[in-house]
């Protein structure tokens, strides 16, 4: 069988077989995790924990499906998470604010001190990891990997 190789651009062609980037991958998504969970776990979050809170000071008004999908976690588990954090004091209900059905939640004080501390224990493993690319890389590995994120997005 010929080596069929697909056409990128006039510079590169891909292997018609795995070139173990899907591994790299899941490789540094294992590691990162285990980085994660150490540096987290003395603030009391899980990493799926942490990532949810995350998105949820930035999307806060998403449904909770949407939440769930960018928080990596089940919608199911985006609700029993919803419940959790309430317990935990991160987030609350604005009860006076529903409308219908939807119930708006905000990050409470003490959610959004838990999460600016987290956050610099987050950047700091990131920065570990990132240290050997400079910053021109740095940025350019962020690009592509949310261009790779939106592909994956799209029917084959």
């Amino acid at each position: 069988m010929s080596s069929v190789k697909k056409q990128i651009d006039s510079r590169q062609a891909l292997p018609d077989h795995p070139t173990g980037f899907a591994y790299l991958i899941g490789r540094l998504d294992r590691k990162l995790n285990k980085q994660l969970r150490v540096r987290l776990a003395p603030f009391g979050l899980t990493v799926a924990q942490y990532t949810f809170l995350s998105v949820f000071r930035t999307h806060a008004h998403m449904s909770n499906a949407k939440l769930a999908e960018r928080s990596l976690i089940s919608p199911q588990s985006a609700n029993e998470m919803v419940n959790l954090m309430e317990r935990k004091g991160l987030i609350s209900r604005r009860l006076e604010a529903a409308q219908g059905r939807v119930i708006p939640i905000v990050l409470t004080r003490k959610g959004q001190v838990l999460l600016d501390d987290c956050d610099k224990a987050v950047a700091q493993v990131e920065s570990h990891i990132l240290a050997e690319l400079g910053e021109d890389s740095f940025w350019s590995l962020h690009a592509q990997l949310r261009t790779l994120v939106q592909v994956l997005k799209k029917p084959e």
